[in-house]
C-alpha cells in the first residue's frame, strides 16, 4: 500500500499573501500619486493662470495709457462699450487673426476688467453675474495708468481664482477624471501583475512544500525541477542534493546493517557449528577444537570492537588524548618493528622519513593506524611485493604517503574504498579480506588528529594513500623520555 501525504490546499496561502501584499502597495502608491497630482495641477494651475493675468492686465494697462494721451480722455470708452471690447482685444492679440479658444480666451475676456478715470469714476464696470453659492465675492485686483509720470486711471481685473471659479472647477474635474482613469488602468495591471506572480511563487512554492512533505515521510527519490537560475532554482537544486544525499544514507544503512548482519552471522555460525558437533560427540573437546572456538569469539570481539570505534567516531565521542609528539619518530619505529610481519609476508619494505615532524597526536592510536594500513597492505600485496612508506613536511603539514605494489585499484573504485565493509574483489572471503572496516578505522583516526587521507594510485602498481596532518605551530618540546605520561 503506497504511503499517504498529507493533502495541501488547493490555494497557496504564500500566493494569496503575496497577492495580497502587491495589490495594497500599488493602491497606496496608485492613491498617493494620485492626491500628488491633484495637489500639483491644482496649485500650479493657479500660478499659471495668476502670472498670464497678472502680464496680460498690465499690457492692456500700458496700451490704455497711449490711448489716453491719444484722445485725452474716457468719454469715448463710456459712450461706446463696444469700442472696449475691440480694444481690449487689440492690446491682449495684435494682429488680424482671431482670438484663441479655451482658456486663453477666457483670460482675455473684456467683461473681467474695470476702467476707473483719475478721480476713481467708473468708466467701464463688470459685467453683472448670476449669484453662485460657490464661488466667493467679487474682489478686484487695480493697476494703476499713467502717461508721462501721470496716473490718468485705474485697472481693475479679477484674480484667478475668481475669474477661473467655474472654469478651473470644471478643467481640474476633467484631469482628475482623466488621472482616475490612469489610476484603474494601473490597478487593474497591478491587479494582473499580483495575480500572475502570486499564482507563478504559490504553484512553486507549493510544489516545494508537498516534496518537503513527501522527504519527510521517507520518499526520498522525490526531485523538484530545476527551472531557471533564480533563488528557487537553487534551492530546488539544494532540495535535491539533499534528497540524493538521505538516499544514498538510507542506502548505505540498509547495506552497512546488513553487511554487519553478514559479519556476525559468519563467526557465529561457526561456533555454533562446532559446539553442536562438540555436544553430538562428532569432535573431541580438547586443547585444539577449544583453540578454534577462541579464534572465532576473537575475531566477533575484534568487529564489535572496530564498530565501537566507528561509532564513536560517527558521534564524535571517539576519546583521542593529543600530545605533541614527533611523527616521524614514531613513524619510523612501528615500521622498524613491523619488518618481521612484513618478511613473513615476502613484502620489502622502503621508507623515506627524515628529519622531524612534530604534530599533536596520540601514540595508541597512531599505533592503532599504522597496524590497520600494515594489515591492509599484508592482505591485499601479492607476494614479493614491495611498500614504500615517506614523510615529509610541506607547507605547514606533515604528508605520509604509504604505497604498495600490485595488484592495484580501478579508477572506478578508488572513491568505494572509505565504504565501511566494502571489499574490491567483491567476495566475502574473510580469509583474504578481513572484515572491511579497516580503512573506515584507518581514517576515522586520521580526522580524530585534524587529518586527511586520500586514496590514488601508486606509481609501484598498487593503492597509494596519502595522510595530511597539521604541523605543531609553536616551538618543538624538548626530547621526552618515552616512559613520560602524556595528556592531551
Amino acid at each position: 500500500m503506497s504511503p499517504r501525504y498529507p493533502r495541501l490546499p488547493a490555494i497557496s496561502r504564500l500566493g494569496v499573501k503575496l497577492f495580497a501584499m502587491i495589490l495594497v502597495v500599488n493602491v497606496t502608491i496608485s492613491a498617493m500619486v494620485f492626491l500628488a497630482v491633484s495637489r500639483s495641477l491644482d496649485s500650479g494651475f493657479i500660478n499659471y493662470l495668476d502670472t498670464t493675468q497678472t502680464n496680460r492686465a498690465q499690457t492692456l494697462a500700458e496700451g490704455l495709457g497711449d490711448e489716453w494721451a491719444r484722445r485725452g480722455d474716457w468719454q469715448w470708452l463710456r459712450e461706446s462699450p463696444d469700442a472696449w471690447q475691440r480694444l481690449v482685444r487689440r492690446q491682449l492679440w495684435p494682429g488680424d487673426g482671431p482670438p484663441p479658444q479655451g482658456i486663453e480666451r477666457r483670460l482675455g475676456n473684456p467683461d473681467d476688467f474695470v476702467l476707473h478715470d483719475a478721480q476713481g469714476r467708473p468708466v467701464i464696470g463688470l459685467t453683472p453675474e448670476i449669484p453662485d453659492e460657490d464661488s466667493p465675492p467679487t474682489r478686484l485686483r487695480w493697476l494703476p495708468i499713467e502717461h508721462a509720470e501721470q496716473q490718468v486711471g485705474t485697472l481693475g481685473y479679477r484674480p484667478p481664482e475668481q475669474l477661473m471659479a467655474r472654469m478651473d472647477r470644471i478643467f481640474l474635474a476633467r484631469q482628475q477624471r482623466n488621472l482616475g482613469i490612469i489610476i484603474s488602468a494601473l490597478a487593474f495591471a497591478s491587479l494582473l501583475l499580483a495575480g500572475s506572480l502570486s499564482w507563478w511563487l504559490g504553484r512553486r512554492t507549493r510544489s516545494m512544500a508537498l516534496a518537503t512533505r513527501r522527504l519527510t515521510g521517507g520518499d526520498y527519490s522525490i526531485r523538484l525541477p530545476e527551472r531557471g537560475r533564480d533563488e528557487l532554482s537553487r534551492l530546488a537544486q539544494d532540495f535535491n542534493v539533499l534528497a540524493g544525499t538521505l538516499e544514498a544514507s538510507r542506502e548505505a544503512r540498509n547495506r552497512w546493517v546488513s553487511d554487519i548482519a553478514h559479519e556476525l552471522r559468519t563467526p557465529l555460525a561457526v561456533l555454533r557449528g562446532e559446539i553442536e558437533a562438540m555436544q553430538d560427540g562428532i569432535r573431541r573437546l580438547d586443547q585444539d577444537n577449544l583453540h578454534s572456538l577462541a579464534q572465532e569469539v576473537g575475531q566477533l570481539e575484534r568487529l564489535v570492537a572496530d564498530l565501537r570505534l566507528l561509532s564513536q567516531s560517527d558521534a564524535g565521542a571517539l576519546e583521542v588524548q593529543l600530545a605533541p609528539l614527533n611523527l616521524a619518530e614514531e613513524l619510523a619505529e612501528r615500521l622498524d618493528e613491523a619488518r618481521g610481519w612484513l618478511d613473513d609476508n615476502a613484502i620489502r619494505l622502503e621508507t623515506r622519513i627524515q628529519g622531524e615532524a612534530w604534530i599533536r597526536g596520540d601514540n595508541q592510536r597512531l599505533r592503532q593506524l599504522w597496524n590497520n594500513l600494515l594489515d591492509n597492505t599484508c592482505a591485499y600485496t601479492q607476494s614479493s611485493g614491495r611498500l614504500s612508506v615517506s614523510l615529509a613536511v610541506e607547507g605547514g603539514r606533515v604528508r605520509v604517503c604509504w604505497e604498495d605494489s600490485a595488484p592495484g585499484v580501478p579508477e572506478t573504485e578508488l572513491p568505494r574504498l572509505t565504504e565501511r565493509l566494502y571489499r574490491v574483489e567483491g567476495s566475502r572471503n574473510r580469509a583474504s579480506g578481513g572484515s572491511g572496516l579497516g580503512l573506515s578505522i584507518a581514517i576515522a583516526l586520521v580526522k580524530a588528529h585534524g587529518g586527511q587521507m586520500t586514496p590514488s594510485s601508486s606509481a609501484l602498481g598498487g593503492l597509494c594513500w596519502k595522510l595530511d596532518f597539521p604541523l605543531l605551530d609553536e616551538n618543538p618540546p624538548s626530547r621526552r623520555s618515552p616512559h613520560e605520561p602524556t595528556r592531551g
